[in-house]
C-alpha cells in the first residue's frame, strides 16, 4: 500500500497545520487519557489486563492503518506522514507516557499503581521493521517504477496488479494473530469479552470523534478519514 503514496506530494500534508495539530492532540493527549478511563471503568479488578489496555492506548498503529485508510479512500499521503510522525513520537514519548498513566496519575487519584518495563531499543526496532522497511520499499518501488515507465503506466497498470496483495496480507495477518492466541481465546472467553468491550468502545468513540472533528475543521473527506483511522488504530 505504501507503493501507492505519491511521496512528492507529502509536503502539502505537512503544511496543513490544522491536520497536524489535531492529529497530535487526539493521538497523544485525548486518546491515551480516554483509554486510561476505560481501563479503570471496565478492568479495575484485573490489574494485568488493565495495564495491557492502557499500554494499548499509548501504542499508535503503524502498519494496518494504511490498509484500513486505503480501503476507505482516505488520503494516502496524509496517512504516510501522520503514521511517520506518530512513530517518532512513539519512540520518544512511549516510556514517559507509560510511567505517567501507570504510576504517576493513579497515585494522584488514589488508585493502585502498576509498573511495566519499556525498551526504547525494542520500540525503535519495531518501528523500523513495521514502518521503516515497508516505507523504503514503497518509496523505491514508486520512484524506480515511474522513472522506468512513467506515472501513467505505474498507476494505471502496475498498481492495480499489486494492489490486492495488500488486502491479502492484512487478512493473513489477522488470521495469524488470532491463531497464535487461539488457546487463550478458547480457554478464557469471558476475559476476551471483558477486553473487547472497552476496546470496541474506544474505537467507536475515537473514530467517531475524529470524523466529527475533521468535518468541523473542514478537512475534507480523505483527510478526515485518515485523521480518524490514525487516531483510533
Amino acid at each position: 500500500v505504501l507503493a501507492k503514496v505519491r511521496y512528492n506530494e507529502t509536503g502539502k500534508v505537512l503544511s496543513d497545520k490544522k491536520l497536524m495539530v489535531t492529529s497530535l492532540v487526539i493521538n497523544w493527549v485525548l486518546a491515551p487519557a480516554f483509554m486510561f478511563v476505560l481501563a479503570w471503568i471496565f478492568l479495575a479488578d484485573l490489574p494485568e489486563y488493565r495495564t495491557g489496555l492502557i499500554i494499548a492506548g499509548l501504542a499508535r498503529c503503524i502498519a494496518m492503518v494504511f490498509i484500513w485508510n486505503d480501503l476507505a479512500c482516505g488520503d494516502r499521503e496524509a496517512a504516510a506522514v501522520l503514521v511517520a510522525i506518530n512513530s517518532v513520537f512513539q519512540v520518544i514519548a512511549f516510556g514517559a507516557l507509560g510511567w505517567f498513566y501507570l504510576q504517576l496519575l493513579p497515585s494522584w487519584l488514589g488508585l493502585e499503581t502498576t509498573s511495566a518495563e519499556f525498551s526504547i531499543a525494542a520500540i525503535t526496532a519495531s518501528v523500523l521493521v513495521f514502518l521503516g522497511i515497508p516505507l523504503v520499499a514503497g518509496y523505491l518501488t514508486r520512484t524506480l517504477g515511474e522513472k522506468a515507465k512513467g506515472r501513467d503506466w505505474y498507476e494505471g497498470k502496475f498498481l492495480p496488479k499489486i494492489g490486492p496483495w495488500a488486502l491479502y496480507g492484512l487478512l493473513f495477518t489477522i488470521v495469524l494473530l488470532f491463531a497464535l492466541q487461539g488457546d487463550n481465546i478458547i480457554s478464557k472467553p469471558l476475559d476476551v469479552l471483558r477486553m473487547a468491550i472497552p476496546l470496541l468502545t474506544y474505537f467507536v468513540v475515537v473514530f467517531g470523534a475524529g470524523m466529527l472533528i475533521g468535518h468541523w475543521l473542514k478537512l475534507g473527506y480523505p483527510r478526515t478519514t485518515t485523521l480518524a483511522f490514525t487516531a483510533a488504530g
